[in-house]
């Protein structure tokens, strides 16, 4: 069944009536609480950043108190208010929603509770609908801080359905507020079982790359490892021994938005630049910057680096591929052991210069760069499938959602 046919089947001949907000109930803003006015037990109070940071579409429990004295002063919501952050940094959070069904809290100013005698969940989820955001979007005002009055959220129009039966009304209103929330549970479990999948296979990755790389003579090593070898003994050298490293002189401003080559900065992504520095197989990381230490980038080709990033070249008689792995599983560890801080923020050339690497028969790198390979693909692939799958789970979510508030419009909210 579709969700139209689903949609008239559950009204059954209903009529439908778009009303304003201004007409089914009343705005009311908070006052004067402040984030350094919670202690650790007292009476229940919200502020209007929690409900961006802290909570999800409707609540019954607090997280922070304020003391009795002070809750005398401040505003209160009741069970089935729906509280409102009316300030935002961006216009899609701006208004975000939370059905509170819990008993009174004080609430703080740049926020606002909105009174009423319908389903509180139902009115939220309408909050989150496509509907609401398109009409919403006409009276958001500010420049850096964006917010919509209570003058302007009585004029936004929402459906009500057996507007004069309000038992049938709530009826219907519960039963919608039924199905999104199976829909939101069955989101919210797809989406947590498709993380710890996520989770597993990267782990399951590195157990695997680790079992492969584990040359230390201090440990045995494991046994595929051991019969890959072959009885073969690993000499020991410094990265500085087995390859040339470097930087770059480019700065992040030198990039360009569609250049010719890739340009390695110091972010996790590369830029652009019309102009190469090098034409080479080479590891490259970030001398320092997010993620230093842990995101390596494999080039090959012609590129441009920064002159605050690094370039590792291997010789011939090591394989690039392997130095890769090699370095992207145990250089983090390895600086910070080094390190005379608890925190390494920036990369010195001399760390690289004496990081001991493995220099195993060059066909047994081959081999181990293989197996890697393909680990990595197949690892990466499902690193890619999976976000891309919730995603569209949530899309999938937000269509049925939006497909229950699609009743038909009057031209006052289509325009």
């Amino acid at each position: 069944m579709s969700g139209l046919n689903f949609l008239n089947k559950l009204l059954d001949g209903v009529d439908v009536e778009w009303l304003s907000l201004g007409e089914l109930g009343d705005f009311i803003r908070g006052n004067g609480l402040q984030k350094k006015d919670f202690v650790e037990s007292g009476f229940p109070a919200i502020h209007y950043g929690q409900i961006y940071t802290r909570y999800g579409l409707s609540a019954d429990k607090t997280f922070t108190y304020v003391l009795p004295e002070l809750a005398n002063k401040l505003r209160k919501a009741q069970k089935n208010d729906l509280l409102l952050a009316t300030t935002s940094e961006n216009d899609e959070d701006v208004v975000k929603p939370l059905a509170w069904l819990g008993d009174n809290v004080a609430i703080s100013g740049d926020m606002m509770l909105f009174r009423h005698e319908q389903n509180v969940k139902y009115l939220a989820y309408f909050f989150q609908s496509e509907i609401f955001q398109t009409q919403k979007m006409k009276y958001i005002t500010g420049a850096k801080v964006r917010r919509v009055s209570s003058g302007d959220l009585s004029k936004i129009k929402i459906p009500i359905p057996s507007s004069n039966n309000p038992e049938k009304s709530l009826a219907i209103q519960a039963e919608i507020v039924r199905i999104l929330d199976k829909f939101t549970a069955l989101t919210a479990e797809l989406t947590a079982e498709l993380t710890a999948e996520l989770t597993m296979r990267k782990k399951q990755y590195n157990y695997y790359r680790d079992q492969l790389l584990s040359f230390d003579d201090e440990h045995e090593k494991p046994i595929y490892l051991e019969k890959l070898l072959d009885g073969v003994e690993v000499e020991w050298k410094t990265l500085g021994e087995v390859a040339v490293i470097g930087t770059g002189n480019h700065d992040t401003q030198d990039a360009i938005e569609h250049g010719k080559y890739i340009f390695y900065a110091r972010g996790r992504e590369p830029l652009k630049l019309n102009v190469f520095d090098f034409d080479e197989t080479a590891i490259i990381t970030a001398g320092d910057g997010a993620g230093v230490g842990k995101v390596f980038h494999y080039a090959k080709g012609k590129y441009a680096l920064h002159q605050r990033a690094y370039r590792i070249v291997p010789n011939a008689f090591m394989n690039p591929r392997f130095v890769y792995h090699y370095i992207t599983a145990y250089f983090f560890t390895y600086i910070q052991k080094a390190s005379v801080s608890s925190s390494v923020t920036s990369l010195r050339r001399p760390m690289f210069l004496n990081f001991p690497i493995p220099v195993p028969p060059s066909e047994e790198q081959a081999r181990i760069v293989e197996i890697l390979d393909k680990f990595d693909t197949l690892t990466n692939s499902i690193t890619e499938g999976l976000p891309r799958e919730i995603e569209l789970r949530q899309k999938q979510y937000e269509y049925y959602r939006d497909l229950l508030f699609s009743f038909p419009k009057p031209d006052s909210v289509t325009n």
